[in-house]
């Protein structure tokens, strides 16, 4: 395990408090605070703000908007890791009579569940949540605007309904349910659903002047697991590790990859944007970097948190103004500042425990028709196929115990690779989803489907 990386450099600290300085000046914000984990840890934060001398620390409690989603998700997927629910599960099935429970939970978790963005009535977030008292409040008399599953349609009341799954699951309040699942084990003891001091007022700034307004804070009621939590910049750092790392007192990193992995179809916007969404996790392409995590706003509050995997970089941004500065731009250019300032040192190579000759056999170049192919053991555990071209399709795939492997990623994921040996038991091809691979391009002596010509390989003559 490489040892972790030290303090971040004077240079790219100067330049991630440039970056905050700027947002707060130029998006008007009465504070701005900020926060960088590396290596499972903080490693840098920072604030300003427009009153002399009451700079914000890590403990100032800002409310985090649609974050709140982000642990909602964690909460269901718990409850599948459990057997206790299935994720292709209509809502029906664990909390019927709500009217939409024809969508399934997977489809609520990634908002592909056709329902309304919002609730019908007052604007919810700006009123009190006992306008709301029963989730046919929430849903109102048309839940669904699509056809689940059709396509991704961002839905604040979907996360009400899983919150309400949690809820009737569990036989407890869902805070209380987090509470104890979740902001606990993960020492996460500023977050909540209630504000405690010290925290930040929220606050409109004017377009056109520099005056403030602030904001009401209501109390969302049903909606709270779709956005009612305060918190601050340490515990969202805090959680953050946990979304890159995993822990098992809480969600495995296994479970975390399939939250960061894309399960909605993006529309022609989103692909323009290079944005999509997980589960309970946004999802998107940046400056040549995959960045996941949630973005959350209410009346007063704008909250960000960024994530990049392969950089093992994290960015927490919170602020306290309704509109601008598009604080999701400040939370991955922190991510970028350090990503390239100081780029992640790999672990070291390390070889293979053991080799087993019948693995070690098959190693080496393949064939698909005339596209070459290798195919290699990883020190994972691991068997990796790719071509050698720079363009194709390519996958590592996960022994089943059997002689065969199950494809985990790309146009191979799920798929089987098996080898197809001949009576003496020497390795006559590959099979890939019946795509064989053969080690001399169509060899003739192995079961090439439509065959090989007899006349084997020749001139134009």
């Amino acid at each position: 395990m490489t040892p972790p990386q030290e303090e971040l450099l004077p240079a790219t600290r100067r330049a991630l408090l440039h970056r905050v300085a700027v947002a707060q000046a130029e998006g008007r914000a009465p504070s701005l605070v900020a926060a960088v984990v590396r290596d499972g840890r903080a490693v840098w934060h920072g604030a300003r703000t427009c009153v002399d001398g009451h700079g914000p620390d890590e403990n100032v409690q800002y409310r985090i908007g649609s974050i709140t989603k982000t642990f909602t998700a964690v909460l269901v997927l718990r409850l599948r890791d459990e057997g206790a629910l299935d994720l292709g599960d209509p809502l029906e099935k664990h909390l019927p009579g709500t009217g939409a429970g024809e969508a399934t939970i997977r489809e609520l978790l990634a908002h592909t569940g056709g329902l309304a963005a919002e609730t019908p009535g007052p604007w919810w977030e700006r009123t009190p949540g006992t306008l709301r008292p029963e989730l046919a409040d929430v849903l109102g008399e048309r839940p669904f605007l699509h056809a689940p599953g059709r396509r991704f349609h961002y839905s604040n009341p979907g996360y009400t309904m899983l919150g309400a799954l949690v809820e009737k699951l569990r036989g407890a309040p869902w805070e209380d349910v987090l509470r104890r699942e979740v902001l606990e084990p993960l020492g996460l003891t500023r977050t909540g659903g209630r504000q405690q001091a010290p925290h930040a007022g929220g606050w409109a700034v004017h377009p056109w002047a520099d005056a403030m307004l602030p904001e009401p804070l209501e109390d969302l009621g049903l909606m709270a697991p779709a956005g009612q939590l305060w918190s601050t910049s340490g515990d969202l750092a805090r959680f953050a590790a946990f979304l890159m790392r995993g822990d098992d007192r809480v969600l495995s990193a296994e479970s975390l990859a399939e939250m960061r992995a894309p399960a909605a179809p993006a529309e022609a916007a989103d692909l323009a944007d290079g944005a999509t969404y997980g589960l309970g996790l946004q999802v998107q392409h940046r400056d040549g970097r995959l960045l996941v995590g949630h973005s959350g706003s209410l009346p007063g509050f704008l909250a960000n948190l960024t994530i990049s995997v392969a950089d093992d970089v994290a960015a927490v941004v919170l602020t306290n103004c309704t509109s601008a500065p598009l604080i999701s731009a400040v939370g991955a250019d922190l991510v970028r500042i350090v990503a390239e300032a100081e780029p992640r040192i790999p672990e070291p190579w390390k070889p293979l425990r053991e080799v087993a000759p019948e693995l070690l056999e098959l190693a080496g170049p393949w064939y698909w028709g005339t596209s070459a192919f290798a195919l290699r053991l990883t020190s994972d555990g691991l068997l990796s196929l790719a071509p050698l071209a720079n363009a194709g399709r390519r996958s590592r795939f996960r022994a089943d115990g059997d002689g065969t492997w199950t494809g985990l990623e790309g146009y191979f994921a799920g798929e089987t690779l098996r080898a197809v040996r001949r009576p003496d038991g020497s390795v006559s091809h590959l099979d890939l989803g019946s795509f064989v691979f053969t080690r001399t391009p169509y060899d003739e002596s192995a079961d090439v489907p439509g065959g090989v010509d007899p006349d084997g390989w020749r001139g134009i003559g």
